[in-house]
């Protein structure tokens, strides 16, 4: 019997596609999926829903659920962690204080200033999850999905011995949207992406030995494809090849796209993969699920119709090729670069090609980005960098020092201004960040 710890079970939609992943291996027809929440409501949810798949697949796993991770830990082979320090009344400052001072965010939850902050109020919770999987798991498999995955993983992975990795849905996501836009079958496109989470880039395109980047060129060319991804479509067309992650996303992390409200108007309003694209709506929806998501979780539990095809996330392919039948599967992890791509900083976090199998993750080889690439992604994860050696070492300037040299946040604001932004932050998120040696900069 394999044993596949949830925490942050109540992120309940993600953990009920997960669980149904897992469940499709034959290998895991009888495992324990131990759910983990602080949040006792959703975690009976949680319970519920994992209880509703397995009678509806005809399984025999057994579902436990605790507030406490440490009960749940002990024999453990495969880690899930989804979870969010600090609610909607916390996080919202993320955006709305840079947005003062005229840097005008979409999600916030990955780099810049308010990635930034999020990772701060994260990192010392996910440090104490690995240093509890370090005493009662230690050879168990961690994936982490929680944001600002790059920043969470060089953090936890300088600092443990514990296999870590870190997954997104940028890649695969990417890759079948491009697919689709070339009229060919996703599983058909082949592929080699690297570069950082939310900003790789695909270094080769081909189908059928075919390389398809001249066919993406004049596909971007379409209306319906042009409107669909304002953002990258005009990124790709200048830097040659083609980012991951949504337009909203992209649109933080360079000077280009959100300085003045016409260029919001021209790129971010409209076909940033977050409709409109602005955080207000964002904020808005998050805030009426709120009040819709235990209505919308219960019609889904009477709902006799269950969907129990595997989905395409990666995790439970994962787990089959290291505790299942052991087919080798490959896709892109977030892991330190120790070596692995040539001109991003050693040490900073990376996304590269990986391969799982019984012997665990493996990197495939060693990469060199191109030259307009690397100037981009090397200098974000330079500025990540400096803000995973802020949170070990408490040092509030290190801080600072990296929202000053944030691409977007520079292109609008003064030294002095990003030096009181960031003051601003430290002093809403006081709470979250004692074990920084002062908050003030």
């Amino acid at each position: 019997m394999r044993k596949f710890v949830f925490i942050g079970a109540g992120s309940l939609v993600f953990t009920r596609n997960l669980i149904k992943d897992i469940l499709t291996f034959p290998a895991f027809d009888d495992c324990e999926l131990a759910l983990v929440d602080i949040d006792e409501k959703r975690l009976e949810c949680a319970k519920q829903g994992a209880e509703k798949l397995i009678a509806a697949g005809g399984r025999k796993a057994v579902v436990t659920t605790t507030t406490d991770r440490r009960e749940a830990l002990p024999g453990a082979d495969g880690i899930l962690i989804t979870v969010l320090q600090g609610g909607v009344d916390v996080w919202r400052y993320d955006v709305e204080i840079p947005k003062k001072y005229g840097v005008d965010i979409c999600v916030g939850d990955t780099r810049g200033p308010s990635g930034i902050f999020r990772f701060l109020r994260t990192a010392p919770l996910m440090l104490e999850i690995i240093r509890d999987v370090e005493e009662l798991c230690p050879e168990a498999t961690v994936l982490n999905y929680t944001n600002p995955m790059a920043m969470l993983c060089s953090y936890i992975q300088a600092q443990t011995d514990v296999s870590v990795t870190g997954l997104c849905h940028s890649v695969q996501g990417t890759a079948a949207m491009l697919a689709r836009w070339l009229g060919i079958e996703p599983a058909e496109l082949d592929y080699t992406c690297v570069g950082i989470n939310h900003q790789a880039f695909y270094l080769d395109l081909t189908h059928n030995g075919e390389d398809m980047y001249p066919a993406l060129f004049e596909a971007i060319k379409r209306p319906e494809v042009a409107n669909e991804e304002q953002v990258r479509n005009e990124m790709f067309r200048h830097l040659k090849y083609y980012p991951t992650e949504s337009s909203g996303h992209n649109s933080e992390y360079n000077p280009w796209f959100r300085k003045r409200p016409d260029l919001i108007e021209k790129y971010c309003t409209h076909g940033t993969g977050w409709n409109p694209g602005e955080y207000a709506f964002i904020l808005n929806e998050y805030l009426d699920r709120i009040d819709t998501w235990e209505r919308e979780y219960q019609e889904w539990l009477e709902d006799d119709d269950v969907d129990l095809e595997r989905g395409e996330e990666y995790a439970s392919y994962i787990f089959n090729a290291i505790y299942g039948d052991q087919t080798a599967f490959r896709f892109n992890a977030n892991l330190r670069n120790l070596g692995y791509v040539t001109n991003i900083d050693e040490g900073a976090c990376v996304e590269v090609p990986v391969t799982a199998d019984k012997d665990g993750i493996h990197v495939e080889g060693v990469y060199t980005l191109p030259p307009q690439i690397s100037a981009l992604v090397g200098h974000s994860a330079k500025l990540e960098e400096m803000a995973v050696q802020a949170a070990i070492s408490g040092d509030p300037d290190l801080v600072f020092q990296a929202v000053l040299q944030d691409p977007l946040t520079a292109s609008v604001c003064s030294m002095q201004e990003i030096h009181d932004m960031v003051q601003d932050m430290f002093d809403q998120n006081a709470d979250y960040l004692g074990y920084f040696k002062s908050l003030i900069i």
